[in-house]
């Protein structure tokens, strides 16, 4: 008997789920619709601070597929401009806002898939929405941030918050010319690697221009007569600026789920099997929107990755598919750019491992992308972090110039697979003078990380 599947979101783990439960069946087995409240489906959010900046040109770049080609190709209905804003899992149906007719309609399911992925975090900051303040997680936020550059002409732009979004935004608002400000309350860029990595990021933005404001919390958002932004206000003074930026994180969007009664973790994402599946039947979830299994720590967290999501979206579709598939984890590993400046992560920082209660021993290197006397050699820092008792790796990070920030994924590798870093020392990776020294820099870090563990355990 042909079965339903509607799907709650419509991009990247959404989309590869009814991807991949159509390839197991048909459309004579199952039906598929997928609703998403934008105006766009499987587009790369992560790009858009590029196309802000004006490296990728154009918005239609980011689509990697348009509804109307889930439907020719895949005879999967979907339909963008309509939000699930209710699911009642004893009727087995969600209620669909059509957000251009103004309409609501309930559409039944016999499976059901929830992709809505996070939010961003909007503090409650008086003035927060004022014009001229703007986040950016959609295609149509990067339109209204475009829109403001070329109809305004701003000429400063402060950027509350420095994580990956907050970067990138500083690092788009420096392409376009514009005197940038970043503010955040923690004493270091990037929160998510350990200080003394912060501290080398810090001192790499200020030389490209940046002004960074440590430490510093943001009290409210001045505005003009016509309401639009000024300044920002901050416990240290107020910034003057022409356009704000929101790079102050997101949170797992699990609240449709959860007001339908599905459990949400401690990470506040969905609380899923490794089949994807929550706990009421035929009800699944994938993607920002549910908090998963860390690898190292052993704890369950909530990453928002595209990778991620597309990794989640497929095992779900899988399932759906008839077909039996399991996702077994992350290690967060992560990696971003700001001017030219590269940094990534992967595992624990030296801080995390602390609190999942390791003994952790750490290491940090210097070395050269490139072998010295070639062109175009750049620096590159590297932090290992590994357990005193048995050497196992625990974590990387990685900050410097151009080719420095990949090497991050021989060290996902090794944390993947439970690698002592004693045995990363001997891994054969390849050498020629355009691409590394004879002695690589995750060799280097290697060694010197064996060394410090030994010298520990006295």
């Amino acid at each position: 008997m042909r079965q339903r599947l509607v799907v709650v979101g419509g991009d990247a783990a959404g989309m590869s789920a009814a991807s991949q439960a159509r390839r197991g069946r048909g459309p004579d087995e199952l039906e598929i619709v997928a609703f998403e409240r934008g105006a766009a489906t499987s587009y790369s959010a992560c790009g858009i601070p590029y196309w802000i900046g004006g490296v990728v040109e154009d918005r239609e770049s980011l689509i990697a597929r348009h509804p109307e080609e889930f439907r020719e190709r895949q005879d999967i209905d979907a339909r963008i401009h309509h939000e699930v804003v209710a699911i009642d899992t004893t009727s087995r149906t969600v209620t669909v806002r059509d957000l251009v007719a103004g309409r609501e309609r309930d559409e039944s399911y016999d499976q059901l898939l929830i992709a809505t992925g996070a939010t961003p975090l909007r503090p409650p900051i008086p003035g927060i929405d004022a014009e001229g303040v703007l986040g950016v997680q959609t295609l149509d936020d990067g339109e209204r941030v475009l829109a403001e550059l070329q109809e305004r002409q701003p000429r400063t732009a402060v950027v509350i918050g420095a994580g990956y979004i907050g970067l990138e935004m500083a690092e788009a608002m420096i392409q376009r010319g514009l005197e940038v400000h970043v503010v955040t309350r923690d004493a270091c860029p990037m929160a998510t690697v350990d200080a003394d990595i912060g501290e080398r990021i810090a001192a790499a933005m200020r030389g490209m221009g940046i002004h960074l404001h440590l430490g510093a919390e943001v009290e409210s958002i001045r505005t003009d007569a016509q309401g639009r932004v000024e300044a920002v206000v901050t416990a240290d003074g107020d910034l003057a600026c022409d356009l704000a930026v929101l790079g102050t994180g997101a949170r797992p969007f699990s609240d449709l789920g959860a007001e339908a009664g599905l459990p949400v973790g401690t990470s506040g994402g969905l609380v899923v099997d490794r089949r994807m599946r929550t706990p009421v039947e035929d009800v699944w979830a994938a993607g920002d929107c549910v908090e998963t299994f860390h690898r190292v720590s052993q704890r369950p967290v909530a990453i928002a990755l595209g990778t991620i999501a597309n990794k989640q979206g497929r095992v779900a579709g899988i399932n759906l598919g008839g077909g039996y598939a399991t996702f077994p984890g992350v290690l967060g590993t992560a990696v971003t750019k700001v001017c030219g400046l590269e940094i990534a992560r992967t595992g624990l920082g030296e801080s995390e491992a602390h609190e999942a209660g390791f003994d952790p021993v750490t290491t940090v290197v210097e070395s050269s992308t490139r072998a010295g006397y070639y062109p175009g050699a750049g620096r590159i820092t590297m932090k290992v972090i590994a357990e005193r008792d048995t050497a196992r790796l625990l974590g990387a990070q990685v900050v410097g110039d151009e080719g420095a920030a990949k090497r991050i994924d021989v060290f996902a590798v090794a944390l993947w697979n439970g690698m002592a870093v004693d045995d990363l020392l001997n891994v054969d990776l390849s050498y020629a003078p355009p691409f590394s020294p004879v002695w690589d820099p995750v060799l280097i870090a290697a060694r010197k990380a064996t060394q410090a563990v030994e010298a520990a355990r006295g």
